[in-house]
């Protein structure tokens, strides 16, 4: 059965994904960015195989969703997998359904902190293409098939186009997930990550039966610091970090907690989006 780790692009979940396995494997083995191997994105190439031709169709992605999950589960074991994508229906084809979750944690973040993020992660020229991306009720992520045929020649796996929506739309499909959910916020987890992450630790070990001791979960938040993470990026790279224009690698450990909106965005960028998500922000208490 899966757990999803579910998120809007830049609101923490690899963040999030860093912590479990470090609560996982953190006193049995010295740990880098290749562990986060381990919680896997979902839709990947690899959990499709036999079941569709064309990497970049969506549509045909989508229709194999449910199929996809059902291999997955078929043996039982509990699997963690991280996802970008909205729930609920895409051209009719559910993301997922409860005969194939165990359970959820949804990470959201403030919207006026992502745009800056996303401006850096897909090398945005502007804030308004930043901005024209966040409030796309209809926007997808892909991989081009330039991308996917460079990671066929070095034979590696890679993630299968995913359907977002706006902030706003995916905010909403994964609150409505019914069945063992959790709602965190980036911000909970920068101000106060002894309660957020002993949550986190308590949902995990409700559902997997696995306990943890209060000596994983303080060594689990140590190790998955924002200065951690940015050191062993800044050692030895990162596979999920994506390249700009001019072929070098964008920092993915960006500026994290120092990721201010009231210092960064210009008026018209954070009044645009306060607008436009108002009643989710209120909701979230950002206004």
């Amino acid at each position: 059965m899966i757990i999803w780790l579910a998120s809007y692009p830049k609101s923490g979940n690899t963040w999030l994904r860093f912590f479990i396995i470090s609560l996982l494997m953190g006193t049995k083995t010295k740990l880098n960015l290749n562990h986060l191997r381990a919680i896997p994105t979902f839709p990947h190439n690899s959990q499709f195989e036999g079941l569709i031709s064309n990497d970049l169709n969506l549509e045909e992605v989508a229709k194999n969703w449910i199929r996809s999950q059902e291999k997955i589960n078929s043996n039982r074991n509990i699997k963690f997998f991280k996802t970008h994508n909205a729930l609920g229906k895409y051209k009719g084809y559910s993301f997922s359904n409860s005969e194939n979750t165990l359970g959820t944690i949804h990470i959201v973040r403030d919207p006026r902190n992502i745009i800056t993020s996303l401006k850096n992660h897909y090398s945005f020229p502007e804030y308004e293409e930043a901005k024209k991306f966040l409030f796309n009720d209809n926007q997808g992520i892909t991989y081009s098939k330039k991308q996917i045929n460079e990671y066929k020649k070095k034979n590696m796996k890679y993630s299968l186009p995913q359907f977002l929506g706006s902030w706003k739309t995916h905010y909403l499909s994964w609150k409505n997930m019914k069945k063992n959910y959790i709602l965190v916020k980036y911000e909970d987890l920068k101000d106060n990550p002894s309660i957020e992450f002993n949550k986190i630790a308590n949902f995990i070990s409700n559902l997997t039966s696995i306990n943890f001791t209060s000596e994983q979960i303080k060594l689990a938040i140590n190790l998955s610091s924002f200065e951690k993470l940015e050191e062993l990026e800044k050692k030895y790279g990162f596979t999920e970090s994506t390249t700009n224009k001019k072929g070098k690698k964008n920092k993915f450990f960006f500026l994290g907690p120092k990721n201010d909106w009231k210092k960064i965005l210009d008026n018209q960028t954070s009044n645009d989006i306060e607008r436009k998500f108002e009643n989710e922000m209120k909701e979230l208490q950002y206004l």
